[in-house]
């Protein structure tokens, strides 16, 4: 998400100076150079001089589009870093609700080898991205002993805090996590964008709804990563880069909370059309190298989906899309997928992107109280 917004600078003035005199002059109009850290608008900066001011911070945020092993590459060589600086990390995840942290203190404790922890975690059901993205990352806190903090919430409480409010959900189940504040006008916009591009999209009743979730999700990463701080430790989230930037998001919450002593630092591709990273986007942005040999994406159903008591439930089709051929409909409740049952989306996500291209999926679908099968033809490759 690359969109224009000024970021107020709420560093301290000593802060302010030390990453001017980070910077190296640099021609604005000319492309970053991979493997080079960049203020947005132009500026290179000093590795050394930049990780000694990021030393100072309370928090410290690692962007990350989720399914990219470039970006979770960076995350770990920028964590190495961080921790020559303050060993006394700790690294917070998005990808795992609270619930998920007696798996993560096993795990760094050395108790649970990779197939333990990724069932005590419930990470396929809790998260739908491949495991071996984030392995090297858990290693490394196992290897240094740094704890690793799950910062995220279920979606079941996402829902009911955004369906039902805040003071409907007693503050033990929800973690004592306390309301978000309001989302900044330029956030809202994005996610207004957002909104619309989901199947199904509804009126402002379910923009609100959407917006409120998002706030949740927000304000839940904020207190985690908060709670961190608690004992002088450098608090380092590992967070989706659309909760990041421009200082909307995640940051925005931090400072709702009082910890304004946080900066965000994301991965920018260089592409063969030189872009340069906009003012304000982040306090720091690594130039990575366009890599061609990504691997094919994986296989997708076209749907929208959300939680149903006995299964997922269809609340939206993509034009043309698999789901939209192979006879699915709105309303319709997923029950299962090549037999297993479903609890909750990120399983039938998990399923379809392991599903090889040109073969079947048969769902058991429940449509007006009655059990049907249907067969969801994934078509091959281009070229196969």
């Amino acid at each position: 998400m690359r969109y224009s917004f000024a970021l107020s600078c709420r560093l301290t003035l000593l802060a302010c100076l030390s990453l001017m005199a980070a910077a190296l002059p640099a021609q604005a109009d000319i492309c970053p150079a991979p493997g080079e850290w960049y203020q947005p608008g132009g500026e290179r900066l000093d590795s050394t001089a930049l990780f000694g001011e990021l030393a100072e911070r309370d928090v410290v945020l690692l962007g990350e589009q989720h399914d990219r092993m470039d970006h979770h590459r960076w995350q770990l060589h920028t964590l190495a870093g961080l921790h020559a600086q303050r060993p006394d990390m700790v690294i917070g995840l998005e990808m795992l609700p609270r619930e998920a942290q007696p798996a993560l203190d096993a795990w760094v404790a050395g108790e649970l080898d990779e197939a333990e922890f990724l069932a005590a975690s419930n990470w396929r059901s809790a998260w739908g991205f491949d495991p071996a993205l984030y392995l090297p990352i858990l290693h490394f806190a196992r290897l240094h002993r740094v704890p690793l903090k799950a910062i995220n919430v279920t979606p079941e409480l996402r829902g009911r805090l955004a369906g039902e409010g805040w003071e409907a959900v007693p503050d033990a189940e929800r973690f004592g996590i306390s309301p978000p504040a309001e989302a900044l006008p330029a956030y809202r916009e994005r996610l207004a964008e957002v909104y619309a591009q989901h199947p199904g999209a509804g009126d402002e009743v379910g923009l609100e709804r959407f917006v409120a979730a998002q706030l949740v999700w927000d304000r839940a990463m904020a207190a985690g990563l908060a709670e961190a701080t608690a004992e002088g430790a450098l608090a380092v989230g590992l967070i989706g880069q659309g909760h990041l930037q421009y200082e909307h998001g995640v940051p925005h919450q931090l400072d709702d909370l009082g910890l304004e002593a946080h900066a965000t630092l994301l991965p920018w591709a260089v592409e063969e059309e030189c872009v340069a990273p906009p003012a304000g986007l982040a306090h720091a942005v690594f130039a990575l190298a366009a890599t061609p040999a990504e691997a094919l994406p994986p296989m997708q159903l076209g749907v929208y989906i959300v939680p149903h008591e006995d299964g997922i439930e269809v609340h939206g089709i993509l034009d043309g899309s698999v789901a939209e051929r192979a006879g699915l409909e709105e309303g319709d409740i997923i029950l299962r997928a090549a037999g297993e049952a479903l609890g909750r989306p990120a399983d039938l996500t998990r399923l379809v992107q392991r599903q090889p291209p040109g073969t079947l999926l048969p769902l058991e679908v429940r449509r007006n109280g009655e059990e049907r099968e249907i067969l969801a033809r994934f078509p091959p490759r281009t070229g196969e």
